[in-house]
């Protein structure tokens, strides 16, 4: 379909307690593959994400030799302790952020040269600061368009690694750390890599815990003069596992979100406070804005409050900045100003979020300004407009909501969904369909 009609709601209202069941974490599924493929032996992961993304991630495997099963939401994928079967291949990352960053670095400290090809969307996200990392590290890394952007040839320094003390700048994805540390997790020497920039920890802090899980225990310090160090231990080893992948909390997130402006208590199953993942703080920030949320056994409950969203609030997004687009998609049914800051970054991703949250905000008539990539959204009597994707599967999840409660809300290329919910706007119509006329 090349547009979606979201259906309006806003006299309606639901009986019951809506539950709805969400696919695996994209961010767990990704770092679970990788771990896997270092780790010796066969690993077997539960719940993993099946979508765009997660498809490319798998075929780049394949592609470098694992052994690779899928049956429905369960992988297995045979590891060989932190060697890559084929010492030379080419692969095709997609747009799949994720994939791109881990897979380099993976690439980087082996000892086999590949070439790395990805979408154009792919090509113009950042890559120069893990790029330059690696380089440091002693790989031989040739972009082969735009220098620190894909596509690139690797040629890896397993061989040669010129040092192990290496520096990175994270102010545009916290993704490079990742991917440096999960690459380090089976070299001889030890690693010790120092921070640059300031970025939302929440998405390091997840894979350092799956890191240990799968038997690899990154240390964390800071020096005297104050910089963030991290470690990884010489000769250390990831085990074989099996692994249950936890639902996606950010695309939990759009229906609790839901639930704040219809008025509809909401439970997604196996969602809870402890989760891995970053995105679980929006539930606190439904919370500020008069929501309630009761952690019961099967999963989170969001109760809306009774007398809708309040604002005249700030809150800071960079340890869980995809809920930008979910918080701003909302933010003008709330009864005072919402600011949003820490997600300059955001720019640099699928598409220019801060710009198509502006930009589609104001399509719908919303009273949004937007001062050095902090983002003021004050309360607004919302018309119909098409919303422009930007092929950013978020924009389109996320304005789907300020359609139900305005009428002519059109999502223009709802499929780019496919990156990682193929299923969202279906899934949508069966909630939307548990709404009756008050």
């Amino acid at each position: 379909m090349n547009t979606y009609q979201v259906p309006c709601i806003k006299n309606k209202k639901v009986e019951d307690m809506l539950q709805v069941s969400v696919p695996g974490s994209k961010s767990i599924t990704n770092r679970a593959l990788l771990l896997a493929a270092m780790a010796e032996g066969e690993s077997t992961l539960y719940g993993c994400l099946k979508s765009e993304d997660a498809a490319y991630f798998l075929q780049c495997l394949e592609t470098l030799g694992f052994p690779v099963q899928v049956e429905g939401t369960t992988v297995r994928i045979t590891g060989f302790g932190g060697k890559i079967p084929k010492q030379e291949a080419e692969i095709y990352v997609g747009s799949a952020g994720t994939a791109a960053r881990f897979l380099a670095a993976m690439c980087a400290f082996s000892d086999g040269c590949y070439t790395l090809q990805s979408s154009d969307q792919m090509k113009k996200r950042p890559m120069g600061p893990l790029i330059e990392t690696l380089r440091e590290a002693g790989a031989e890394i040739t972009c082969l368009e735009d220098e620190g952007h894909f596509p690139m040839r690797i040629k890896g320094c397993a061989a040669s690694m010129q040092t192990c003390a290496l520096t990175v700048n994270i102010d545009k994805s916290s993704q490079f750390l990742s991917a440096l540390l999960i690459a380090a997790g089976t070299r001889k020497e030890e690693v010790v890599i120092a921070l640059e920039g300031s970025h939302g920890m929440a998405y390091v802090e997840m894979t350092a815990a799956m890191m240990a899980d799968f038997g690899v225990q990154p240390m964390t310090k800071k020096n005297e003069e104050g910089v963030i160090i991290y470690t990884v231990a010489a000769n250390s080893s990831y085990k074989n596992l099996e692994y249950q992948i936890e639902p996606d909390m950010s695309a939990a997130a759009y229906f609790y979100a839901l639930g704040a402006i219809t008025g509809g208590k909401v439970m997604i199953p196996a969602v809870h406070k402890t989760m891995l993942q970053g995105d679980v703080a929006f539930l606190d920030v439904l919370c500020q804005m008069g929501c309630s949320l009761e952690d019961a056994q099967e999963g989170v409950v969001l109760s809306p409050s009774a007398d809708g969203l309040h604002g005249n609030k700030v809150f800071d997004l960079s340890a869980f900045s995809d809920q930008a687009l979910t918080l701003a998609a909302i933010a003008s049914f709330a009864d005072g100003p919402i600011t949003i800051k820490g997600i300059s970054h955001i720019r640099g991703q699928e598409c220019d979020r801060i710009y198509a949250i502006v930009e589609n905000l104001k399509v719908l008539g919303a009273d949004v300004s937007e001062v050095s990539d902090v983002i003021s959204i004050n309360p607004s009597v919302l018309h119909g407009g098409e919303i422009e994707t930007f092929e950013d599967h978020r924009v389109a999840m996320s304005f789907a909501l300020p359609g139900l409660l305005t009428e002519g809300v059109v999502i223009k290329n709802p499929e780019c969904c496919r990156k990682t919910f193929a299923e969202y706007f279906e899934v949508l119509d069966d909630v939307i369909g548990k709404f009756v006329n008050e």
